[in-house]
C-alpha cells in the first residue's frame, strides 16, 4: 500500500511532492480506470479535498460520465454544456470557480 507524505505548503509545491508518487503508481499499467482510481486518491489525500475525480467523455451521446473518482456521491452523466465540467468541455478549456454551489449552472 502506498501513502501519501507531503511537506508542501503550497499547491505547486505539493503538486511537485506528488507527481513522482502518481508516475510511480501508474507506470507500467496499462488500465485507464486503475490509473484514474489511483490518481484520485492521491490527490485527495495529499490535498484534503472534498471530491476529486474523473468524467470520461461519450462523444456519440454527447454527455460526460462518471469515471473514477473519491469523495460524496456524483452525477453519473453530466449533458455536453451544462454545469461547470459540460461547459468546460464544450469550450474546450478549464473554468475556474471559487464557489461551485454560486456556479449559475452548477449539478448539484
Amino acid at each position: 500500500m502506498h501513502t501519501i507524505q507531503t511537506g508542501g505548503t503550497t499547491k505547486v509545491e505539493i503538486y511537485q511532492e506528488i507527481l513522482p508518487q502518481i508516475e510511480s503508481l501508474i507506470r507500467g499499467e496499462p488500465d485507464l480506470t486503475a490509473n484514474l482510481a489511483n490518481i484520485s486518491a492521491v490527490l485527495k489525500a495529499a490535498f484534503g479535498w472534498l471530491w476529486v475525480g474523473f468524467y470520461l467523455a461519450d462523444h456519440n451521446r454527447r454527455e460526460l460520465v462518471l469515471g473514477p473518482f473519491q469523495g460524496p456521491l456524483a452525477c453519473t452523466r453530466i449533458p455536453y454544456g451544462r454545469g461547470v465540467c459540460g461547459q468546460a468541455w464544450e469550450k474546450g478549456t478549464t473554468i475556474v470557480v471559487e464557489d461551485v454551489n454560486r456556479h449559475p449552472d452548477h449539478i448539484a
